[in-house]
């Protein structure tokens, strides 16, 4: 093979096929999980755009892996072991980075990830259904689309309406380089139908005799000699390539560099493992958006269509801080839990929901294990609620992840670490409350459920009530980032023949969601010679 491709998720099944343009570039993609040979044959629970059933704990097409929001507040991240990655279970938002994003990334030495130069592969990536101009693709494999007519929730209207109320201004185009305000959601998704890039990209050109896709592939290792990467392990078999590409995600691609001999030192050797480079960063100061989500209830039934965006309209905004917006409030238009039991009604099936985890009870209370009961049972006995999320999209906070003695992998988030991040976050929860109390919402809005009046009473009655139901947005980013990890060209330093191209390699995590940023790792590392 001149290229082996290791994970078949966002960012690996859009380089799989623009490498694979080249008639002469023989490509093999490995994924971990399950493959389909057509969009038909994805599971239904993958398929509709309304269902996040596939992130439960226990289900068989993600990887959960065991972590730390805090440092006492365990919880279990679930990532995508599936065709298609977590982009094929994720909520389907498909927002670009900010410009500052790049700008920022621009001022640490990364010159040639601006803005600009990043532009045409968005460009080329979509067909954008409602925008065009020089800002958006016409002609490209991934549709992108807002909702609208009938399929728009009431209740995304009456948000809309309460933020201009309130004197936020509109954003009219989220992917539009413009300022931060309030608009509607740019979502990867047709006739509701999640269009993963395996749907959008890949499978259109299984027919390539340069191409060749292989599932049910958990590679162990990287194969290393002599400071060049030659291939990958899976299990006892050795898969040699004159290039080894780290499609994995932004946990398990240093998780694999590890494994491989390549992170910190130190690390390595208590796992066992033997230092072939001595990578310091690999792992370290990653970032992530956390969130709360303020529940309430509604005063009467919200229409909902099953084949569109769950969540429709979103609010970016600056605390004071940052003008590019360090905050996002996002409304869901029907219970987690409804979208968790994928009844297709917005309504939650505690009975179907039950009868899932029966199905895989020992899957299920493994990826459970050492998860905050408390937060499990606040979870079950709000599952009908419906939710406005607070997110900080620019965190100060830095994670790491540490391989422990068995090899495996356990990940630590250090959220709200500074009070800048606790005093956004802050901010962001009481303009929540303020938005869900006014005028535009006060029709749909019965009770607020959380957080209640005395938690909002004082800063630190709220910190207390913010840090027992925190969330991860799973939007890690930085676990192998560029710099200290990988140069420009997405190339491991002191390893040839190597690149990492997912979301490890930003810098910081963007101030948006990292969807379309995977994206954009596989278009432009294609084009890297």
């Amino acid at each position: 093979m001149d290229v082996v491709i290791v994970g078949a998720g966002t960012a690996g099944c859009v380089l799989a096929a623009r490498l694979t343009e080249d008639p002469s570039r023989q490509v093999l993609l490995l994924e971990a999980g399950p493959v389909f040979g057509s969009a038909g044959e994805f599971p239904e629970e993958l398929l509709r755009v309304s269902s996040l059933s596939a992130v439960l704990p226990g289900h068989p097409f993600n990887e959960p892996h065991p972590a730390y929001l805090t440092p006492d507040l365990p919880w279990t991240i679930p990532r995508g072991r599936v065709l298609g990655g977590s982009g094929a279970m994720n909520g389907a938002n498909y927002v670009r980075p900010t410009r500052a994003d790049f700008d920022d990334w621009v001022g640490l030495g990364h010159d040639r990830w601006s803005y600009d130069a990043c532009l045409p592969f968005f460009v080329r990536a979509e067909t954008d259904l409602d925008f065009g101009g020089d800002l958006h693709g016409r002609e490209g494999p991934l549709p992108v689309q807002r909702v609208k007519g009938s399929a728009v929730s009431p209740l995304s209207g009456a948000f809309l309406d309460a933020c201009l109320a309130a004197g936020f201004a509109e954003e009219k185009d989220k992917n539009g380089d413009e300022a931060p305000g309030v608009g509607w959601m740019p979502g990867n998704f047709v006739d509701g139908v999640r269009v993963n890039t395996a749907i959008s990209h890949l499978l259109p050109h299984l027919d390539r005799p340069n191409l060749t896709v292989r599932g049910n592939a958990p590679v162990t290792r990287v194969v290393i000699e002599n400071g060049r990467a030659v291939g990958v392990a899976v299990g006892d078999e050795i898969i040699r390539a004159d290039e080894v590409v780290l499609a994995a995600g932004s946990v398990k691609s240093p998780h694999l560099l590890m494994l491989s001999g390549v992170g910190p030192a130190s690390a390595l050797r208590a796992a066992g493992v033997d230092v072939v480079v001595d990578l310091s960063e690999v792992g370290q100061g990653f970032s992530d958006h956390p969130d709360v989500y303020v529940g309430f209830t509604a005063k009467q039934d919200v229409p909902f269509d099953p084949d569109t965006l769950t969540a429709q309209v979103a609010l970016d905004l600056d605390s004071g801080a940052d003008p590019a917006g360090d905050l996002e409030l996002l409304l869901f238009v029907i219970p987690l839990g409804a979208m968790m039991t994928d009844t297709g009604s917005g309504r939650t099936s505690l009975r179907k929901g039950a009868t899932d985890v029966l199905r895989r009870p020992r899957r299920t209370l493994s990826a459970l294990r050492g998860v905050s009961l408390r937060r499990l049972a606040t979870q079950v006995i709000r599952q009908g609620d419906l939710n406005l999320m607070v997110a900080l999209q620019h965190p100060e906070s830095r994670g790491h992840l540490r391989l422990l003695p068995d090899r495996g992998l356990e990940l630590h988030y250090e959220y709200l670490s500074t009070e800048s991040d606790r005093a956004r976050l802050r901010t962001g929860v009481r303009t929540a409350v303020d938005l869900l109390r006014s005028g535009p919402m006060s029709p749909w809005v019965g009770a607020i459920t959380g957080p209640d009046p005395a938690a909002l009473e004082s800063d630190a009655s709220l910190d207390r009530w913010v840090r027992r139901h925190l969330n991860s947005n799973f939007h890690l980013s930085g676990s192998a980032r560029m710099g200290p990890v990988v140069d420009q060209e997405l190339r491991v330093l002191g390893v040839e023949g190597l690149r990492v191209v997912d979301t490890s390699v930003w810098p910081t995590v963007p101030r948006r969601g990292t969807n379309a940023s995977a994206v954009l790792l596989g278009e432009r590392a294609a084009t890297f010679s």
